[in-house]
């Protein structure tokens, strides 16, 4: 059943359904991965079956209980009626589709609520590894059923760090003494692990979209952590422009001083191929 309004779906309420929705997706991508068929799309990027039965599924189930929302998803043609929406879901079913065609652990399923640009409420649900995060707006985060809070650490040395090893071996050649974690398939799982504390730092490459950050994003802002640009700046979707630069996510302590590492590695690097 729809609700009567679209303000009447509180984010705690919101975070609560999109948990019970991606909880169920992943298990049905999980239930198909034997065999599943799949191709590639634009980009050379792969999708699957089971990718479109998910996405089938929480389109059905979310814009069943609010059908004034918007819906953005990577497997759905990009409508732009959402633009007019005030409020949207913001869909991944599968994050991290080569790792789940490959029988790795480390893809999820993405989904959150955006009010005029940002986040209300998120569920993030890793189906191999039965971890299911949680958050809405100014209540907090959750990892199976847990608060979590980011590192309060303050130096970029010695930082647990995923993500873009180019950026990561700048700051290695630097001299930062970093512990370079192994890639981690799924960008909103990787965020993510900022906010659960395995992770002090997390990068992404430019080209990511919507529907990988937005639910991390609201999880790691809850936990204590950042989420930006590189210019510092955070993120706003629901726009017509839905792809992102370089990004880095920290938290509060670390962000600034490894967002200045970052810079100051880049400027050198640029400086000595003009040279």
């Amino acid at each position: 059943m729809g609700i009567s309004n679209e303000d009447d779906l509180a984010p705690a309420a919101a975070a609560r359904l999109l948990a019970a929705a991606v909880v169920e997706a992943g298990k049905l991508a999980l239930s198909m991965r034997e065999g599943v068929r799949s191709w590639k799309k634009d980009a050379n990027s792969p999708v699957s079956e089971a990718d479109i039965a998910a996405d089938n599924f929480l389109r059905e189930r979310l814009l069943a209980l609010a059908p004034s929302y918007g819906w953005l998803s990577e497997e759905t043609a990009d409508l732009p009626a959402r633009l007019a929406r005030k409020r949207i879901w913001v869909v991944d079913p599968i994050d991290g589709t080569r790792a789940y065609l490959a029988n790795l652990p480390d893809w999820s399923v993405s989904a959150a609520l955006v009010e005029n640009g940002r986040p209300l409420a998120a569920a993030l649900y890793a189906p191999a590894s039965d971890e299911l995060f949680i958050a809405s707006k100014q209540a907090g985060a959750t990892h199976n059923g847990k608060p979590v809070r980011a590192n309060a650490i303050r130096s970029p040395r010695q930082a647990r760090m995923a993500g873009n090893k180019r950026r990561v071996d700048q700051l290695i050649r630097a001299g930062m003494t970093i512990e370079a974690v192994p890639k981690i398939h799924s960008l909103a799982l990787r965020i993510a692990r900022v906010a659960t504390n395995e992770l002090d730092a997390a990068l992404a490459t430019a080209s990511s979209c919507d529907w990988d950050l937005a639910a991390a994003d609201l999880l790691v802002h809850e936990a204590g952590a950042v989420l930006t640009t590189f210019d510092g700046h955070k993120l706003v979707y629901n726009l017509a422009q839905i792809r992102h630069g370089e990004l880095v996510a920290a938290g509060q302590e670390l962000h600034a001083p490894l967002l200045a590492a970052l810079k100051g590695t880049a400027q050198e690097q640029n400086l000595t191929a003009n040279a």
